[in-house]
């Protein structure tokens, strides 16, 4: 039977490959900010943790919506090369960005390749998050501007 779809055609196997490069964004940001909560005073820590938290409740979403559809997902590595060394809180504060900004642009290649509604929900949802928590460390690291016009897509 040949296939009737035109080429670029969405569908669950694109919306999956999408979906696995936002859960590899997603385990990235858990163990980054294992780094930025290392690097930050106990009594900074918070924004830290609920960062964590938020990433580890969408990968563990992420992961049972692909087993769900028996698709493959992607495991966290070991370990992840950092962008540039950690030494202070503002250093802490501009990785926090740059985790929220890589997930951003996972999410919006979800959007983009998303067949169905409720992952687009999902991911518009995601999205929104994590452009929040980045202009907070944006603003903690000093960083100007704070938002970012079009969240994900390139400058």
């Amino acid at each position: 039977m040949a296939d009737d779809k035109a080429p670029g055609a969405l569908d669950e196997r694109t919306e999956n490959k999408a979906l696995g490069e936002a859960l590899a964004a997603e385990h990235a940001a858990v163990w980054g900010y294992g780094v930025v909560g290392a690097a930050l005073d106990e009594k900074a820590r918070q924004p830290a943790e609920d960062a964590e938290a938020a990433h580890r409740d969408v990968r563990d979403q992420v992961s049972a919506l692909l087993a769900d559809r028996k698709a493959d997902a992607v495991d966290a590595e070991g370990g992840y090369a950092l962008p540039f060394p950690v030494l202070s809180a503002v250093d802490a504060a501009a990785l926090g960005a740059v985790l929220e900004d890589g997930v951003t642009a996972a999410w919006v290649r979800v959007l983009d390749q998303a067949a169905e509604r409720s992952t687009r929900e999902l991911a518009v949802g995601v999205l929104s998050a994590a452009e929040v928590r980045a202009v907070g460390w944006r603003v903690a690291a000093g960083q100007t501007p704070v938002t970012r016009p079009f969240p994900g897509l390139p400058t």
